[in-house]
């Protein structure tokens, strides 16, 4: 058997191949696909796959838009973090969902369902008649605006007035267009969670901005990129060479 992995996360998908391994010692396993852009090219130039793996939230996009730009005719897994998204309908139009981190049970049983059920049978073509309020649902998960705090009062921030978020001293706090600093009761991980991908992006363990908060992207060791955010102090703002990557991935749309 074929089984395709698209996936944006490195060790995620590492993980995914060995449990794959582990249960169907003689699938071939192509991947992973990074993006959305990346797993668009593989359809178009490779016969498909038995099965794939699809990771909703890639670098740069969500994978429901794979099927909106080729014919993807394979039974589907959704992978994700978050297990608020529509998880019924999910389970109605594909194979199974499975939440990270992906336990082997859990593989085990949609694989299991996929060979009982899908495997050697006729699959609905994925595209653009998934249903809307799937990807609906989905992408209004995203905040609008924040609560936050000033002092001792309660103020709120659009999110289409926030510049970056970062966290600096066990806070969290949102940067607006106009240079002011909102504190708000999340972690930079919850924060990132709340925000839409296609908007902001996780630069590394302090930051997430916006693009148009980038005011320069500088080469630096080690194949890592150096950015410096508009009307920002910090100048030591260092991205990992997988953060890289994915950063360079997100802005090539």
């Amino acid at each position: 058997m074929n089984f395709l992995i698209i996936e944006d996360e490195e060790q995620a998908a590492k993980r995914l191949k060995r449990l794959i391994s582990a249960l169907v010692p003689k699938a071939f396993i192509h991947g992973p696909c990074e993006s959305v852009k990346e797993a668009v090219q593989w359809f178009s130039e490779n016969p498909k796959p038995d099965l794939a793996f699809f990771d909703i939230h890639l670098a740069d996009g969500l994978s429901f838009e794979i099927g909106e730009k080729v014919k993807v005719s394979c039974p589907i897994i959704f992978t994700t973090a978050y297990d608020q998204y529509a998880i019924r309908a999910f389970k109605l139009n594909s194979v199974d969902y499975l939440l990270k981190p992906i336990g082997e049970d859990d593989l085990s049983g949609a694989i299991e369902k996929f060979q009982m059920h899908f495997l050697n049978h006729p699959v609905k073509v994925f595209g653009n008649d998934w249903p809307e309020q799937i990807k609906s649902d989905y992408q209004n998960k995203y905040k609008k605006r924040f609560v936050t705090r000033v002092g001792d009062r309660l103020q709120t921030l659009e999110v289409s007035d926030a510049n970056f978020a970062y966290s600096e001293n066990k806070g969290t706090y949102l940067r607006s267009k106009e240079g002011k600093n909102y504190l708000v009761d999340y972690t930079l991980e919850q924060v990132e969670a709340m925000l839409d991908p296609a908007e902001f992006f996780r630069l590394n363990r302090k930051y997430i901005a916006r693009f148009e908060a980038v005011d320069e992207m500088l080469s630096y060791s080690n194949s890592r990129l150096k950015v410096t955010l508009h009307d920002w102090d910090d100048q030591d703002i260092v991205l990992s060479r997988e953060k890289t990557r994915e950063f360079k991935q997100w802005l090539d749309r």
